[in-house]
């Protein structure tokens, strides 16, 4: 089985990356230009080691670290991001595939078995955590939910090669499809380029021709080993699943929990606050000891996950205080009474800071790794879904002395 590389640098990606986080951190100049793999070494062993508590791994002077989590599954990571594969005594099986990595995901492969990669199974269409799938090879039978195709079909990205089986709902209505529907109706092109034809997308799959498993869930039996996916409604992203392996309680779901640290600015860019808030309950619903997160230093722990969801809880508190309590009048002097997007701008940037700095006498830096760094933008953008999705709208709503 031919691995596809042709079309794809993921090394140089991964060189810039880490080059440049370390010299950052580290206070070195950024240079332009790839650097030699000796400098990423030192750079990526360097960066780990400045920013690493004493339970993170220690990760080799090679640059990736692969690690058995039970029989025959392994996680990998460079310190930045994770993935997991199972060899399966047929073949692998690989969840997703971040360019950061890279190349380095079929040598750490290499180094556990022989076995081809047979099956690949993405967490989410994000590019950053699967952008270098086209590293696998053209035969494997690439799985998604359904609206992770939809993504891939419309964006047409060759180094994500869209995927041969899906699961979810039969019919699900997106913006996409209603402008497919509607190019269909007039004999048109829709306006992402999209054939309604059945012409094969870039990824090489049609919606006709693609294999599509109806249900919320999908079970991946290869070999002897078993993975359960599930979609329980938007999160990070609309289309981002749960991957479990029941045999070894070991629960693969990306972007949400950052074990040890604050999550990426504005809570981790998800798409539904919602639905990321209720995602740590439905973690904690699985039989789990170990989490692959998807990022950073560690593995994580349903404790983990208990953490960021008190996080979580005391940052919408502290949201909702601050929503109730800073006023108009607290602003508009300094902004100036004529200028209505500099008064609301001014608004939306103090109660942003009252609830962060709120949330950071309890929850700094010695709790979470990186909190002083993202604090205030996840603050503004729990705000902003507490205005806009729950209606709690301050001096903006119907009972303006309330808050609500």
């Amino acid at each position: 089985m031919e691995q596809r590389a042709d079309s794809f640098d993921p090394d140089v990606t991964r060189r810039n990356y880490l080059a440049a986080s370390a010299a950052g951190l580290l206070g070195l100049p950024v240079l332009s230009g790839s650097a030699s793999g000796h400098d990423v070494a030192a750079a990526t062993n360097a960066l780990v080691a400045q920013t690493s508590a004493p339970e993170d791994p220690e990760i080799p002077e090679k640059g990736y670290l692969v690690e058995e989590l039970g029989d025959g599954i392994y996680w990998i990571t460079e310190g930045v991001y994770q993935i997991l594969f199972l060899t399966t005594g047929e073949g692998v099986v690989v969840v997703d595939a971040p360019p950061t990595i890279g190349q380095n995901i079929l040598a750490a492969i290499g180094e556990v078995t022989d076995e081809p990669i047979t099956h690949v199974v993405y967490s989410h269409y994000h590019a950053d955590h699967i952008g270098a799938a086209t590293l696998y090879p053209d035969d494997a039978e690439y799985v998604a939910h359904v609206e992770t195709a939809r993504f891939l079909d419309r964006f047409g990205d060759d180094n994500r090669p869209s995927p041969t089986t899906v699961f979810g709902p039969r019919e699900v209505r997106t913006p996409m499809q209603d402008d497919r529907q509607e190019a269909d109706d007039t004999g048109g092109t829709p306006a992402d380029g999209t054939p309604t034809d059945g012409t094969p997308t870039p990824g090489g799959q049609t919606e006709t021709d693609r294999r599509h498993v109806v249900g919320d869930s999908y079970t991946l039996d290869v070999g002897d080993q078993r993975l359960q996916l599930d979609h329980r409604g938007p999160n990070h992203s609309v289309d981002n699943i749960f991957v479990y392996a029941p045999d070894h309680r070991v629960l693969v779901f990306v972007d949400v929990v950052f074990p040890g640290w604050i999550p990426f600015q504005n809570l981790a860019e998800s798409s539904d606050i919602q639905g990321y808030v209720r995602a740590h309950d439905q973690i904690l619903e699985y039989d789990f000891d170990t989490l692959v997160a998807g990022h950073l230093t560690r593995l994580g722990t349903p404790a983990d996950v208990r953490t960021q969801r008190d996080f979580v809880s005391d940052l919408e508190a502290n949201a909702r205080e601050a929503i109730s309590t800073v006023t108009l009048s607290d602003v508009v002097e300094e902004a100036g009474p004529t200028n209505v997007w500099e008064t609301f701008a001014a608004y939306i940037d103090e109660t942003s800071r009252v609830a962060a700095e709120a949330t950071l006498e309890t929850w700094g830096p010695d709790r979470l790794r990186g909190a002083d760094v993202f604090m205030q933008s996840h603050a503004a953008t729990m705000i902003k879904s507490l205005r806009i999705d729950f209606g709690f709208l301050g001096p903006f709503g119907l009972d303006q002395d309330s808050g609500e």
